[in-house]
Protein backbone atom coordinates (compact mmCIF):
# COMPACT_ATOMS: atom_id res chain seq x y z
CA UNK A 1 0.00 0.00 0.00
CA UNK A 2 1.36 3.45 -0.97
CA UNK A 3 1.98 5.93 1.84
CA UNK A 4 -0.72 8.54 2.34
CA UNK A 5 -0.05 11.79 0.46
CA UNK A 6 -0.78 15.30 1.72
CA UNK A 7 -1.17 18.51 -0.29
CA UNK A 8 1.04 21.46 0.75
CA UNK A 9 2.48 24.65 -0.75
CA UNK A 10 5.93 26.23 -0.54
CA UNK A 11 5.99 30.03 -0.86
CA UNK A 12 8.70 32.67 -1.19
CA UNK A 13 8.48 36.29 -2.30
CA UNK A 14 10.76 39.18 -3.08
CA UNK A 15 9.63 42.76 -3.75
CA UNK A 16 9.77 41.96 -7.48
CA UNK A 17 8.06 38.56 -7.63
CA UNK A 18 6.60 35.66 -5.70
CA UNK A 19 6.39 31.93 -6.21
CA UNK A 20 3.92 29.49 -4.64
CA UNK A 21 4.62 25.87 -5.49
CA UNK A 22 1.87 23.29 -4.85
CA UNK A 23 3.26 19.92 -3.86
CA UNK A 24 2.06 16.46 -2.83
CA UNK A 25 4.33 14.79 -0.28
CA UNK A 26 4.10 11.67 1.87
CA UNK A 27 2.50 12.09 5.30
CA UNK A 28 5.27 12.56 7.86
CA UNK A 29 7.37 14.84 5.62
CA UNK A 30 9.15 17.64 7.48
CA UNK A 31 9.53 21.27 6.37
CA UNK A 32 13.17 20.98 5.21
CA UNK A 33 12.42 17.96 3.02
CA UNK A 34 9.37 19.62 1.45
CA UNK A 35 11.37 22.76 0.61
CA UNK A 36 14.01 20.58 -1.04
CA UNK A 37 11.38 18.63 -3.02
CA UNK A 38 9.76 21.88 -4.20
CA UNK A 39 13.01 22.93 -5.94
CA UNK A 40 12.17 26.54 -5.07
CA UNK A 41 15.90 27.31 -4.96
CA UNK A 42 15.90 27.04 -8.77
CA UNK A 43 13.77 30.20 -8.82
CA UNK A 44 15.47 31.91 -5.86
CA UNK A 45 19.08 30.69 -5.47
CA UNK A 46 19.63 33.26 -2.69
CA UNK A 47 17.52 31.19 -0.26
CA UNK A 48 19.71 30.04 2.64
CA UNK A 49 17.81 27.89 5.12
CA UNK A 50 20.72 28.07 7.56
CA UNK A 51 20.06 31.82 7.89
CA UNK A 52 16.41 32.36 6.95
CA UNK A 53 13.41 31.55 9.11
CA UNK A 54 10.42 29.55 7.93
CA UNK A 55 6.81 29.37 8.99
CA UNK A 56 3.47 27.79 8.27
CA UNK A 57 0.60 30.22 7.71
CA UNK A 58 2.59 33.10 9.35
CA UNK A 59 3.59 31.09 12.43
CA UNK A 60 7.31 30.36 12.81
CA UNK A 61 8.28 26.68 12.81
CA UNK A 62 11.52 24.71 12.80
CA UNK A 63 12.83 22.87 9.77
CA UNK A 64 12.08 19.51 11.44
CA UNK A 65 8.38 20.37 11.92
CA UNK A 66 6.13 17.63 10.53
CA UNK A 67 3.68 18.87 7.90
CA UNK A 68 -0.08 18.43 7.79
CA UNK A 69 -2.44 18.45 4.84
CA UNK A 70 -3.10 22.01 3.64
CA UNK A 71 0.02 23.59 5.19
CA UNK A 72 1.71 26.45 3.35
CA UNK A 73 5.42 26.72 4.09
CA UNK A 74 6.62 30.31 3.95
CA UNK A 75 10.31 31.14 3.68
CA UNK A 76 10.94 34.54 5.23
CA UNK A 77 13.47 37.06 3.96
CA UNK A 78 15.74 38.78 6.50
CA UNK A 79 14.44 42.05 7.95
CA UNK A 80 16.00 45.13 6.39
CA UNK A 81 15.20 47.40 9.37
CA UNK A 82 14.71 46.88 13.09
CA UNK A 83 10.94 47.20 13.73
CA UNK A 84 11.48 48.91 17.10
CA UNK A 85 13.76 51.53 15.56
CA UNK A 86 11.24 52.19 12.78
CA UNK A 87 8.40 52.68 15.30
CA UNK A 88 10.60 54.96 17.42
CA UNK A 89 11.47 57.12 14.38
CA UNK A 90 7.81 57.32 13.39
CA UNK A 91 6.80 58.35 16.93
CA UNK A 92 9.53 61.01 17.09
CA UNK A 93 8.38 62.41 13.76
CA UNK A 94 4.76 62.54 14.99
CA UNK A 95 5.90 64.44 18.11
CA UNK A 96 7.89 66.91 15.98
CA UNK A 97 4.88 67.48 13.72
CA UNK A 98 2.54 67.96 16.68
CA UNK A 99 0.47 64.87 15.89
CA UNK A 100 1.50 63.15 19.13
CA UNK A 101 1.70 64.16 22.78
CA UNK A 102 5.29 65.36 23.41
CA UNK A 103 5.47 63.58 26.78
CA UNK A 104 3.71 60.26 26.24
CA UNK A 105 4.09 59.98 22.48
CA UNK A 106 0.44 58.94 22.25
CA UNK A 107 -2.13 60.46 20.00
CA UNK A 108 -3.51 63.81 20.97
CA UNK A 109 -7.17 63.63 21.85
CA UNK A 110 -9.49 65.92 20.00
CA UNK A 111 -11.39 68.04 22.48
CA UNK A 112 -15.09 68.47 22.05
CA UNK A 113 -16.69 71.76 23.02
CA UNK A 114 -18.11 70.17 26.19
CA UNK A 115 -14.77 68.78 27.35
CA UNK A 116 -13.07 72.13 26.63
CA UNK A 117 -15.74 73.94 28.68
CA UNK A 118 -15.30 71.46 31.54
CA UNK A 119 -11.52 71.93 31.46
CA UNK A 120 -11.91 75.70 31.68
CA UNK A 121 -14.28 75.37 34.67
CA UNK A 122 -11.74 73.23 36.53
CA UNK A 123 -8.98 75.81 36.14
Amino acid sequence: MAPQQIQIEVAYATPERQQIIPLRVPAGTVVADAIERSQIKQYFPEIDLAEQKVGIWSKAVKLDHELRDGDRIEIYRPLIADPKAVRRRRADQAKDEGRADPVTGGRRRKRTDESADAAEENE
